[in-house]
């Protein structure tokens, strides 16, 4: 079983694709006339030249739409797939979740003939986002350990061009800073569901911060620290594309 199955049930609902991170998703593709996607998902982001997806999780592969590309069940560290089989291969949100990244990083490679784009996010920026740094360092933590550095990915990639990826204030796709600057946000179960930081950590730590932020949303005390994000449509909290060419 993998963590997906215990904690994806509801993912589809929260974890919807923005179109404007989309459009910078396909550009890193570029003109990819075939591609691979590692750690699929429920298929966001798939642009209509997907050959195949591989996705681990039964949970994650049931929330696919019907018209998603074929799928298989496989593990990122040892794909099913030929040498070369795709121009590119591409790896959403996913990279800190495989057991070995060595091994997954090398199938990427592997796999596709020209490029392999992967986005994550620097943790070295991460680290300071609001909501992790004042109510839940322990998902900061979480992420170090976690995580693979920027410097660490571009190394096993053989060299990849970084691209930040700022992130819309009404961004439809609930992944962890998403929120930014709707605090509230984190408030809601169903938002939670989407968040794997959220759902790896005991609940009676996850609890008490949700409650701190509560009541600072209520005093007015969250509005009065962070009122320099109130005016800003998008936010660099940290997300970066890497792109790989082979």
């Amino acid at each position: 079983m993998t963590l997906y199955d215990e904690i994806g049930t509801t993912y589809s609902a929260a974890r919807r694709p923005d179109p404007r991170l989309a459009a910078r998703i396909a550009a890193a593709l570029g003109d990819a006339a075939t591609v691979v996607n590692v750690g699929a998902g429920t298929g966001s982001y798939e642009p209509p030249t997907t050959l195949l997806a591989v996705e681990p999780s039964t949970v994650m592969i049931a929330q696919r739409p019907p018209a998603s590309a074929p799928v298989l069940r496989a593990r990122a560290e040892a794909l099913p797939l030929a040498d070369g089989v795709a121009d590119a291969a591409m790896a959403l949100l996913t990279v800190h979740h495989w057991a070995d990244l060595a091994a997954g990083i090398a199938e990427l490679r592997r796999v596709a003939r020209r490029r392999v784009v992967i986005l994550t996010w620097d943790r070295e920026l991460t680290r300071d986002f609001w909501f992790l740094r004042e109510y839940l360092p322990e998902g900061a933590a979480l992420d170090d350990a976690r995580a693979a550095s920027i410097a660490d990915l571009a190394r096993l990639l053989g060299g990849a061009r970084v691209e930040p990826v700022p992130i819309p204030h009404d961004c439809t796709d609930g992944f962890g800073a998403a929120y930014w600057r709707r605090p509230e946000g984190y408030l809601d179960p169903v938002v939670r569901s989407g968040m794997s930081v959220l759902a790896q950590l005991d609940q009676a730590v996850v609890r008490p911060a949700l409650d701190r932020l509560a009541a600072d949303l209520e005093s007015g005390r969250w509005h009065e620290r962070h009122r320099d994000l109130l005016g800003l449509e998008e936010y660099d909290v940290g997300y970066r594309l890497l792109v790989a060419d082979l």
